[in-house]
């Protein structure tokens, strides 16, 4: 799959000081425990499956990144994955828009859609890291942009109706102006119950509600017209993220904003879907997108098509590049890695900013990782 960086990319990946090479790198498989179980109309999950990459120089900048397994299955199979690919780039000069063209040819004939797209993706975002770290500057400086603060939206499950309105209300009080509640109940009168149940409890709060992928074609239109009238923000993933025709047809013919983008893979498929029309606001996955150098791209297609860009997870990185998105829209509040890193982003009045230490601000936290070591 062709990842299609943005200049900006290029510019600053030239600019690694002569010399910088990599030196060794560490591979650790996690399964980091949620607050609370995150449920959506496919399934229930209590903990995230991470696998943690740190890439180090000969300096001794280490650059972290991070990627989401989703399933306990696919786990080891990812995390031995990154084992059998890091060891390519030692001795290699530290350039990671270089570095990911020459580890994305290797894989041509194989294509990389899928675990190597998320190996291939958490290597660059760590050699980011490293990279930004080396030069002394946080990456949103690094990419041309400055910190500033970026409206996030408080996530939750589905957690039937009065625990979706207990989640909410208390993400208002804590000054949150959006909330994500996911739905698809096994009626449409349940769905539109939480809807209103949540509506009336949070005021002027947004409403931003997630189908996860869950319907038919001819239900989604079914429920999404019903849901029409009701203020949403966005319908988020109402039928499955490959069917095009299916999000094109449904974002033409509802008034309610529909978002997909988190399981696009690449800018490729990213810009599939913005040419066809298949949906009004887009939300890239960190992982599936190809990392930053992916990411710069898809946000390059999006500011070209005038679609405004919400991330999905990975809040820390995201927080970075939505500062350099120029058509940036929320940032998702949603604690994935919380439990084994050392400091969290924080939000204030439903604002998150990037950190300002160089690199991303991603730092672990050791004795967490060892305590829920996969």
């Amino acid at each position: 799959m062709s990842q299609a960086p943005a200049h900006a990319a290029d510019r600053a990946a030239d600019s690694s000081p002569h010399g910088v090479v990599i030196r060794r790198s560490r591979v650790r498989a996690v399964k980091a425990p949620l607050s609370s179980p995150l449920r959506t109309a496919t399934g229930t999950m209590t903990s995230a499956p991470l696998v943690l990459v740190d890439i180090e120089t000969e300096g001794g900048a280490i650059g972290h990144g991070y990627a989401f397994a989703y399933t306990p299955v696919v786990l080891p199979g990812l995390t031995q994955l990154l084992r059998d690919l890091l060891p390519l780039l030692e001795g290699v000069e530290l350039a990671p828009v270089r570095i990911m063209e020459s580890l994305r040819a290797r894989f041509v004939l194989l294509g990389s859609r899928g675990l190597l797209d998320m190996a291939l993706a958490a290597i660059d975002v760590a050699l980011w890291d490293a990279h930004a770290k080396v030069l002394d500057r946080p990456l949103v400086r690094l990419l041309g942009a400055t910190a500033k603060p970026l409206r996030a939206y408080a996530s939750f499950g589905m957690d039937g109706q009065e625990e979706s309105v207990r989640l909410a209300a208390r993400a208002a009080d804590q000054g949150f102006t959006a909330v994500k509640i996911k739905i698809g109940y096994p009626t449409l009168a349940e769905d539109v119950a939480v809807v209103r149940a949540v509506k009336r409890a949070i005021g002027n709060v947004d409403l931003l509600v997630d189908y996860n992928q869950s319907l038919t074609l001819p239900e989604a239109l079914r429920r999404c017209r019903a849901l029409d009238g009701e203020g949403l923000g966005w319908i988020e993933e109402p039928v499955r993220y490959d069917d095009l025709r299916g999000h094109a047809q449904i974002t033409a013919e509802i008034g309610t904003a529909i978002q997909t983008g988190e399981n696009l893979w690449g800018p490729r498929d990213l810009g599939e879907y913005v040419r066809a029309g298949a949906s009004d606001l887009m939300m890239p996955d960190l992982v599936k997108i190809g990392g930053v150098t992916g990411w710069l791209g898809a946000s390059a297609l999006c500011h070209a098509h005038g679609v405004p860009v919400s991330n999905h997870f990975f809040r820390e990185a995201s927080a970075h590049l939505m500062c350099a998105t120029p058509t940036a829209h929320f940032v998702e509040y949603f604690g994935l890695a919380d439990p084994i890193l050392a400091r969290t982003l924080p939000v204030q009045d439903g604002h998150v900013r990037p950190s300002e230490e160089p690199g991303l601000g991603i730092s672990w936290n050791e004795a967490a990782i060892a305590e829920f070591a996969a």
